[in-house]
């Protein structure tokens, strides 16, 4: 049987997804975590194909099969109006519910940022494995950016900062760079001497490249310590971070109010005090009436959030689900 009064919130990420059934009163009904979303990788289809085991467990939970009221999904990778259509088709496909809305992840955990009451307006920017800002503005106005990476202008997350500490590391061993701890750092966390043998292991596969991301709190323990180096990787990522924040706010006309810029994904989750502390600092001075707040809680809130968000203008919502869904992520 179907649900009714039910959403279906996902958040798929690039390493995780998560899958929420949600009740018009905040309750969780069933959950269910599984592997990475890669449509670019594998296809929409294939990709979608990964959400719908979860889908079952979830509704399995609460004792139906669907379809529930509304799937609201944010997902990595959706990184372009074509793409988000596309998915939106995929899902829509499946009959897992009535309504399908699906947006970019990055728009989860702004809304997980964001007040339950009045006018959403804010920015968010996440740091984990990529790096990615958007916004809403008055009126619904929208700021996003095609995160892509270096083809669409990106610099940083997770990844990317890996892939620089290796790099400054290789040349610092080599001499054609500076000197850095780096060059002793890194491949000591993998139980090995020197960066040659470093590069030899990734490169013949002796180490798996999907481990390259453990190196970026290594990075952080470096810049830490005072390596030169190091800290100036760490400091560029602030600048990227709060370049984002600003030019969303700017385009937003959001300036000169105080607007909430929200901070997420594994790397500024952390809050590194280097990063935090720099990113805090610029933003002071660009969008000095700009509020930042950091979100812990699992993107898939947002999702959540934003699927009470559309019951209650159906005149479905629970005034008291938003604060008990609050709850459950803590």
């Amino acid at each position: 049987m179907g649900l009714t009064g039910t959403a279906l919130a996902i958040d798929a990420g690039n390493s995780k997804t998560d899958v929420a059934l949600v009740g018009a009163d905040g309750r969780i009904l069933g959950a269910a975590r599984g592997g990475g979303f890669q449509p670019p990788l594998v296809g929409a289809g294939r990709a979608v194909d990964v959400l719908a085991p979860l889908v079952a467990s979830a509704l399995r939970q609460a004792g139906a099969e669907g379809p529930v009221d509304h799937v609201s999904a944010y997902l990595a990778n959706a990184d372009l109006p074509v793409e988000e259509a596309g998915l939106a088709a995929e899902i829509a496909g499946r009959g897992w519910g009535r309504e399908v809305t699906v947006g970019n992840d990055t728009f989860a955990l702004l809304r997980a940022g964001l007040p339950d009451a009045g006018e959403p307006v804010g920015v968010a920017v996440v740091c984990g494995a990529g790096i990615n800002c958007a916004g809403l503005g008055h009126g619904g106005a929208t700021a996003r950016f095609p995160s892509i990476g270096r083809l669409s202008g990106d610099w940083g997350g997770g990844s990317f900062l890996a892939d620089e500490a290796l790099w400054y590391a290789a040349r610092a061993e080599d001499g054609r760079g500076e000197h850095s701890d780096l060059a002793r750092a890194l491949p000591a966390h993998f139980g090995l001497a020197t960066m040659p043998e470093l590069i030899e292991a990734f490169h013949l596969k002796g180490i798996e490249s999907r481990r390259r991301h453990e190196l970026t709190p290594v990075l952080f323990g470096v810049a830490a310590s005072g390596d030169p180096v190091a800290r100036a990787i760490v400091a560029r990522q602030a600048e990227e971070v709060v370049l984002l924040a600003s030019v969303a706010l700017e385009r937003l006309d959001l300036l000169g109010e105080q607007a909430r810029v929200v901070l997420g994904g594994g790397v500024l989750a952390a809050r590194h005090p280097l990063l935090h502390d720099r990113v805090a600092e610029l933003l002071a001075e660009r969008a000095p009436k700009a509020v930042p707040h950091v979100v812990t809680a699992p993107p898939v809130l947002g999702a959540a959030l934003y699927a009470l968000d559309r019951a209650g203008a159906a005149g479905g919502a629970d005034p008291a689900a938003y604060e008990r869904l609050r709850g459950t992520w803590g």
